[in-house]
């Protein structure tokens, strides 16, 4: 199995590609809008076919550029419906939170299939379960690989810290209640891939992540 990381735009995101191996389907999780020069190069290298873009949630950062890679390559994507109001305003979003709006823009993709809770997804060879996790964004959605033990946490949970909630339609109340329930169940082995910074593991940070301390 391949998972590479690519650390993109000015906010440091993470997208990832994963495939069962080079020459073959993939996967994309997360596009920031500066993704296409790096995950060009990525799926050339590996030769590898993007077949799906799972986005964890719909901030600018994440998915800036899901409509240029779907126009690009054809893959599909998927989004939760409840994050519409960002998901399909990007740059109202980076109006607001950045002060500027890049040439060329960013734009959402013309069409998607909605995620929900509990939706398992075969793409690639892989077996997805859709882990709807509000709090940080009402939409926000978590990928976990049951079968080889991974997480997906997009900006739930991070190394030492969890997804900020001061931004519209962040409730701290329902990122807890989506920890609680959908990730703090997990194994303590999970690796978790989160959507900034480097990797850790459900136990790590259900031992260590001071943010996590009320729920121990």
């Amino acid at each position: 199995m391949l998972i590479e990381p690519l650390e993109l735009w000015m906010t440091a995101t993470n997208a990832y590609v994963l495939a069962p191996e080079s020459d073959g389907p993939a996967v994309v999780v997360d596009a920031p809008p500066d993704h296409e020069g790096r995950l060009a190069s990525l799926l050339e290298r590996r030769r590898l076919a993007p077949v799906a873009l799972l986005v964890t949630h719909g901030h600018v950062d994440h998915m800036g550029g899901a409509g240029a890679l779907v126009e690009r390559t054809g893959v599909t994507a998927y989004i939760h419906p409840d994050d519409d109001y960002l998901t399909l305003h990007p740059e109202e979003q980076l109006r607001q939170l950045f002060g500027f709006t890049p040439d060329g823009g960013c734009r959402p993709p013309e069409h998607y299939r909605p995620l929900d809770d509990g939706l398992p997804l075969a793409l690639a060879g892989f077996d997805f379960e859709v882990l709807a996790t509000p709090g940080h964004t009402p939409g926000h959605c978590c990928f976990y690989l049951r079968k080889q033990g991974i997480l997906f946490s997009g900006d739930q949970l991070f190394a030492g810290s969890v997804g900020r909630t001061d931004l519209p339609g962040g409730s701290f109340e329902g990122l807890m209640k989506s920890m609680t329930e959908k990730v703090l169940v997990l194994d303590d082995e999970v690796e978790v891939l989160p959507g900034h910074g480097p990797p850790t593991t459900v136990g790590r940070e259900r031992r260590t992540n001071p943010f996590l301390a009320a729920l121990r």
